[in-house]
């Protein structure tokens, strides 16, 4: 994006949908096609849809969203998102207005390197096996390399090959690991042919068979690191920071906060991550499987007060994502979700993921400590039930006020508002 792109919208949400259209169509330049793609209701026809899977009979839409307000790195971007529950685009929008003062949210990252896993069994001689593949590793990755010179040619491919000797219920066993940078793609395919063509000829260096070839989803080696802060004057002085970070500690703490603090950072990564066709399943399990790398389920997140009195917050994440192959590359939703991010490297695709993840936990703290987290879920149940009672239009914000002011958010009693209003 240009230094004179903002992804700062005043009242976004308040607009009607075919305004929001324009708006994000004029900022981000997309064509008359790209706006027909949006107003498909999914993009994506049952022709297409057969092509990428099995058995089809029909498709399913999500809510397509965008988040405005985030800065990254000094960027400004306006963030697709996919997903069906109430406030989590709200939330995110909401405390990237927060973190926005200077460069916003700050990202590091690693190289992007995944894990291929080669499983060794019937070693008769660990140390033997272990010498005779360290001996011969430039060779195997050379081997590795030579599967895919276009990988090569950009920077990536096999760099490495780590040792794992491990027991197990079922004795010991010799684990492989084939470090590969994927560069700008997740890197599954190209990860899983390497650790099978090398398979074989590693069974026979250690004297033992190879049974599972495939890649790790733990990519421990593929990190994004994210960090942000608030001013406490912005989210409700000392003693709200203060709250926010003893809310954090008790999620650090407790494997049962933790699972629903995690599972509200992931609201933010997996929509993104699905309005991309990024495979969110991975993700999250890379996501929950690091959160437990000390031995015990904590969060993902940290969240602290600096000497200023200010709120600090921090993530790293393994992230695998792509912008290269696979459903990114087929489904025209996924194409016009590029274009409104505007990021061109999987990098930067992977930092925002992260970013929005902060943001949205940072989101879920503030409604706990503050008003509670049924507060917001409860207005947009409000605007569910209006809309199902007949509101439409400009009705609907006056329906919606009318409705949370009574105190019963149900559906007779939105039935009986809607009918006030039209008479």
């Amino acid at each position: 994006m240009s230094s004179e792109f903002s992804s700062r919208i005043s009242g976004f949400y308040k607009k009607p949908v075919e305004e929001r259209i324009g708006i994000i169509a004029e900022k981000v330049g997309l064509t008359p096609e790209e706006v027909e793609t949006l107003n498909s209701r999914g993009g994506l026809t049952m022709e297409a849809a057969d092509r990428m899977t099995e058995n089809v009979i029909g498709t399913i839409a999500y809510p397509f969203s965008v988040a405005v307000n985030f800065r990254v790195d000094g960027s400004d971007y306006l963030v697709p998102m996919a997903g069906e529950e109430p406030s989590v685009v709200a939330a995110a929008s909401n405390m990237a207005r927060l973190m926005r003062d200077g460069p916003g949210i700050e990202a590091e990252a690693t190289d992007p390197v995944m894990i291929g896993q080669i499983q060794v069994l019937d070693v008769p001689d660990m140390d033997a096996a272990i010498k005779a593949i360290e001996d011969n590793k430039e060779t195997l990755i050379e081997s590795a390399n030579e599967l895919d010179p276009i990988l090569v040619r950009f920077g990536g491919g096999a760099k490495d090959i780590v040792l794992r000797p491990i027991e197990t219920e079922d004795g010991p066993m010799l684990i492989v690991h084939l470090l590969v940078d994927c560069r700008d793609a997740m890197g599954a395919n190209a990860v899983n042919t390497m650790a099978e063509v090398l398979a074989p000829t590693i069974a026979e260096l250690a004297g033992g068979r190879t049974l599972l070839r495939i890649i790790s989803n733990l990519a421990d080696r593929r990190l994004i690191t994210v960090k942000g802060k608030v001013k406490k004057e912005d989210i409700g002085g000392e003693k709200a920071v203060d709250n926010i970070v003893s809310a954090w500690a008790f999620a650090d703490a407790d494997p049962y906060r933790a699972a629903t603090h995690n599972k509200g950072i992931m609201n933010g990564v997996a929509a993104v991550a699905l309005a991309f066709a990024q495979d969110h399943r991975a993700i999250e399990a890379g996501a929950h499987a690091y959160a437990v790398r000390h031995g015990q389920y904590r969060s993902m997140s940290r969240w602290s007060k600096d000497g200023n009195g200010d709120l600090v917050g921090e993530m790293t994440l393994p992230m695998a994502v792509g912008l290269v192959g696979g459903a990114t590359r087929s489904h025209p939703m996924a194409q016009v979700a590029r274009k409104i991010l505007g990021v061109g490297k999987s990098v930067d695709l992977a930092k925002v993921l992260c970013a929005v993840g902060l943001a949205q936990n940072l989101g879920a703290l503030r409604a706990l400590t503050q008003e509670g987290i049924q507060h917001g879920h409860m207005r947009l149940h409000a605007r569910n039930l209006v809309v199902m009672a007949g509101a439409s239009g400009k009705m609907i914000e006056e329906a919606v006020k009318l409705l949370v002011d009574s105190g019963e958010i149900r559906f007779p009693k939105a039935q009986e508002i809607v009918n006030k209003l039209k008479n």
